[in-house]
């Protein structure tokens, strides 16, 4: 896959941290998705929707308390997609320890983005306060 610096195609959101904005996140993606010329069908498309809405939701339940506004970012290349979610809450949570988890929520993500061969990390913030959920999914 394309280092993600090198992705050609890119495209940032701010939306405000309410229930709202899983449905904004998710039709802006299919909006920038059809700009690049990702096809719809890609089998990576729907389960990378399902991805970011889960994201996104789980920053609107967990971290709008310290974070009214939330960033998702969005990026492409010929052979990889990926997207982020950010938020100013410090809380970092451990993705690979999500897999012991059942249902919901970060399992779910990372059951589907190991399933799809994909990767997750979680980079903070250099002051600490807050952190990106990345995720990165081949096409």
């Amino acid at each position: 896959m394309t280092p993600l610096e090198a992705l050609p195609y890119r495209h940032v959101l701010a939306l405000p941290t309410m229930p709202s904005a899983v449905r904004l996140a998710r039709e802006t993606a299919e909006q920038a998705l059809a700009e690049w010329g990702v096809n719809p069908r890609h089998p990576t498309i729907g389960p990378a929707l399902l991805i970011l809405s889960e994201l996104v939701t789980n920053c609107v339940r967990h971290a709008a308390v310290l974070s009214p506004k939330m960033t998702v970012i969005y990026a492409a290349g010929e052979d990889c997609l990926a997207f982020a979610v950010h938020d100013r809450h410090p809380y970092q949570p451990p993705l690979y320890g999500a897999l012991a988890d059942t249902g919901g929520g970060l399992s779910t993500v990372m059951e589907v983005t190991l399933r799809l061969g994909g990767t997750a990390v979680v980079r903070g913030d250099a002051d600490g306060k807050g952190k990106s959920i990345w995720i990165t999914l081949p096409l």
